[in-house]
């Protein structure tokens, strides 16, 4: 997958899981397969509204759904979840390389830290007889 690829499907996840009732939906639909209308009856909104939620979801990879006769039956996809978790695990490497970086500067002693021209002028200075 090309990196144009890898951020779009990112930008699905991480948009799809942006709402809250959209990442209770997932929560409920990981712990096995509900009915859209048996999902809808969970949140004060309508059956509509529920369906677009798992579209979302759906659209992002995070949720699949089969007919069974007149019955839309959702469930969570547990490997594109870890797929999500495998972006932050990325992100977290990043940010602890540059936590420890910050450490490892800190732990300098303070001579090593400034630079030239905050350092004490140390040159000797001869003095003109008049």
């Amino acid at each position: 997958m090309s990196d144009h690829q890898d951020d779009d499907r990112a930008d699905a996840l991480f948009g799809a899981l942006a709402d809250r009732t959209r990442r209770d939906i997932l929560r409920r639909v990981l712990a096995g397969e509900h009915s859209v209308s048996r999902l809808a009856e969970h949140y004060p909104m309508s059956f509509a509204a529920v369906q677009k939620h798992v579209a979302v979801l759906e659209r992002a990879g995070l949720v699949t759904k089969r007919r069974v006769g007149r019955e839309a039956l959702a469930s969570g996809d547990v490997e594109a979840v870890r797929s999500v978790a495998s972006m932050l695990g990325e992100i977290e490497a990043v940010w602890r390389g540059r936590v420890a970086r910050i450490d490892d500067l800190l732990a300098q002693p303070t001579a090593q830290l400034t630079t030239p021209s905050e350092q004490p002028d140390t040159t000797t200075h001869t003095t003109q007889e008049k």
